[in-house]
């Protein structure tokens, strides 16, 4: 049963890189996977659970990738910014990941991450980074008069950012994201 998962697993990244989410249907994956459409709702509830499910691998992936090619030992506004960057990058170049930035996509799936609270997944990130901005802020490298918790939160907001470059408008970004990680950087670290 397990090799049947995967295979759906399998057809679905594959089509939704390649077609997208949009326009990848649960027929296309089932048809491609040789299963009925009955067999897909056995592993999965909907096609846009499957979805979330690629996104997660696919950005813990990216993550775990993009930590290996940080030293850790730098200091932390070229760390951080470094890391960041290296996110963007990623979130671009991956045919899944750079769907997270459509408003079509992000708009129906964003509700149902929050839902499920798919954040649980990139815990190791979280709770490695939070880690550092503690020994950092202990070690007078970063302000300790703001909370970790509260860095945190505006290294997540310098990231969600891009989700409403839109709204925002395109002729500013990536430029803006940019100039926001620069501000929030100095303004932990030049204190």
């Amino acid at each position: 049963m397990e090799d049947k998962k995967k295979v759906l697993y399998d057809c679905a990244r594959e089509l939704f890189a390649t077609k997208g989410y949009k326009d990848t249907s649960v027929a296309d994956i089932t048809q491609m996977a040789g299963c009925s459409v009955g067999t897909f709702y056995n592993y999965y509830a909907s096609k846009d659970r499957l979805f979330l499910e690629v996104m997660e691998r696919e950005n813990e992936a990216l993550m775990k990738e993009n930590l290996g090619k940080i030293d850790m030992n730098e200091e932390p506004a070229c760390l951080l910014k470094r890391f960041l960057e290296l996110n963007n990058e990623g979130m671009r170049s991956n045919p899944i990941l750079r769907q997270w930035y459509s408003p079509d996509v992000y708009n129906k799936i964003e509700k149902l991450y929050r839902e499920e609270n798919m954040l649980q997944g990139m815990e190791f990130l979280y709770r490695d980074f939070l880690k550092m901005v503690s020994d950092w802020q202990r070690a007078g490298k970063m302000r300790s008069d703001i909370p970790s918790e509260m860095i945190m939160a505006m290294f997540e907001a310098i990231i969600r950012i891009g989700y409403h470059k839109e709204e925002i408008g395109l002729k500013y970004f990536p430029e803006l994201q940019d100039r926001l990680t620069d501000f929030v950087l100095r303004g932990l670290t030049d204190f």
